[in-house]
């Protein structure tokens, strides 16, 4: 590992958001009027936005219009998602989270973390708990979630990370790799760009560097080589507004490139289409391309994509314990829909609880239903 990887990434993020006019504004904006009413100022922009090209409709009934599958709840979902806490060592420019070292406090606690087990237990028909953030491992219940979870479940369960590779650089950390290895967890980790200049610029600097450092510790591991059953995904996501390319010709490009230049092997890379909501969103307004960000989203609809969205398969879980239909839903506070739909882990028993629920949707929805749509699995369609 290379020197300057040995070293939490913290006091750089911290610098680097106290010099970023931009963040600067949004923490004053923050301060001023609060989280409900920006996040509210931000739909309303969308709905502007929308409304200037002459778009009125909800995407559910454009979804119905164009005879797609309503979105319903006919089956128990099979994924267990669970935001673990908010806190991250980096702040990149697209999060959607808005992670960052300042958000500490907002973490799952014990109470909580054992409640989502005994969701886990009673629900037969999860295949698959994907533990987000934040930067998931930095939260004080995330070793515990993950070996709990081995345990009640065995080797059928799929425990994913997802993963900053940076985290492995902070202090505490050093055995994370190994431990990732023990409990048969799959990395999934975020590398915008096979270039420093790229990632860097999204992600904060020295990124990168960690990044390919972290990438080939996970290789000496056995992630990403084949033969192994070790997988190491790659996350990509658009340095702008535009839509990722397509996923299968840009995993070949990364793969060589990665390959060629580092020595690094993966198992599969995934593209995720940036949302328009928070720091996306503000980049949009800053840069006057809601209008026509939105505009893309809608040009590029395909009912294909909206027939696989992953809110039809998963249940997402706030670090409070708080239910939600999907992970940007959770970050919008767009709970559960209907007066009768439990509002958190304590008021189920399993994923069964939710079946019949009609799925809460919004015009940022049309994130994931554009081009070869998106989700945290990659294109659908």
């Amino acid at each position: 590992s290379s020197s300057s990887s040995s070293s939490s990434l913290v006091p750089q993020t911290l610098e680097d958001m106290r010099t970023d006019p931009e963040f600067e504004e949004t923490r004053q904006k923050l301060a001023k009027f609060g989280q409900k009413e920006l996040t509210r100022e931000e739909a309303k922009q969308r709905r502007r936005a929308l409304e200037r090209f002459g778009f009125r409709e909800t995407f559910e009934t454009f979804i119905e219009k164009r005879d797609g599958t309503p979105l319903d709840r006919k089956t128990p979902p099979a994924i267990l998602q669970v935001n673990i806490g908010i806190y991250c060592n980096q702040a990149c420019s697209h999060c959607h989270v808005e992670s960052s070292p300042l958000r500490a406090d907002e973490t799952m606690s014990k109470e909580t973390r054992e409640r989502v087990e005994t969701i886990l237990e009673k629900s037969e028909g999860v295949t698959t708990l994907d533990i987000t953030g934040g930067a998931p491992e930095l939260a004080p219940e995330f070793r515990n979630l993950v070996a709990n979870a081995r345990e009640i479940k065995g080797d059928e369960l799929k425990i994913i990370d997802r993963c900053n590779l940076t985290v492995f650089y902070e202090p505490g950390q050093e055995d994370l790799g190994e431990f990732l290895k023990e409990h048969d967890v799959t990395v999934v980790a975020s590398l915008p760009c096979y270039s420093e200049a790229n990632t860097d610029k999204q992600r904060g600097k020295g990124v990168f560097e960690r990044s390919i450092d972290a990438l080939k510790m996970l290789n000496e591991l056995g992630y990403g080589v084949e033969g192994t059953g070790r997988t190491l995904d790659l996350m990509y996501n658009p340095g702008g507004a535009f839509l990722p390319p397509e996923q299968g010709k840009l995993e070949v490009a990364y793969k060589s490139e990665l390959k060629e230049a580092y020595g690094i092997e993966f198992s599969n890379l995934f593209t995720l289409t940036n949302m328009p909501i928070k720091r996306f969103a503000d980049f949009l307004h800053r840069e006057k391309k809601t209008e026509e960000y939105m505009k893309l989203l809608i040009d590029n609809f395909n009912v294909k994509a909206a027939d696989n969205v992953m809110c039809r398969d998963v249940i997402s879980i706030k670090w409070d314990g708080s239910l939600y239909d999907c992970d940007f839903n959770q970050q919008l506070d767009i709970g559960l829909a209907g007066t009768k739909a439990p509002k958190t882990v304590f008021d189920v028993e399993s994923v069964e609880d939710i079946v019949g629920l009609k799925i809460a949707s919004d015009n940022h929805c049309f994130g994931c239903t554009a081009g070869s749509g998106s989700s945290c699995g990659g294109a659908i369609a």
